[in-house]
């Protein structure tokens, strides 16, 4: 009797040259602008938006590889951007990253079912941030950007 044998998947790497995306969702310009640099800085092309409406529409428009989103937004709350984006066939595979300086007792509960990956309380510490962010992009893309096997 032969002994069959698994094929082990293949590791996915990031695409070389590919310059991975970034769409900050936040109406603190101030923050937005901060976040955005530091993420250029590592790497990262970035887009900011300032309301529910516009991060909708360039998340659409611009397909990010992940979105940070805050949940209180002048035109909208984030929970309901991240459900509309979580429930969308174009954008449901984008992860999505909540921060939050919102204290609710049920928050992260609810933001999980909102559809976020992870949710990040503010203030954060912005080393752990970018590894939340780098592993949310490898698990969305089934990249390994570390070259380990």
């Amino acid at each position: 009797m032969l002994a069959e044998t698994l094929k082990q998947p293949t590791p996915q790497f990031a695409p070389v040259g590919h310059r991975q995306s970034i769409l900050v969702v936040d109406d603190d310009e101030a923050l937005a602008d901060v976040l955005s640099r530091r993420l250029s800085q590592q790497g990262f092309a970035t887009k900011t938006a300032e309301s529910g409406a516009e991060g909708l529409a360039l998340a659409r428009s611009g397909h990010p590889d992940l979105i940070l989103l805050d949940l209180r937004l002048p035109d909208t709350d984030g929970f309901a951007i991240c459900e509309e984006l979580a429930d969308s066939a174009e954008t449901c595979n984008i992860p999505i990253i909540i921060l939050s300086g919102m204290e609710q007792p049920d928050i992260i509960r609810r933001s999980r079912l909102a559809g976020c990956h992870y949710f990040v309380r503010k203030p954060y510490d912005p080393n752990a941030l970018l590894v939340l962010i780098r592993q949310a992009i490898e698990e969305a893309n089934g990249w390994n950007t570390d070259g380990d096997i």
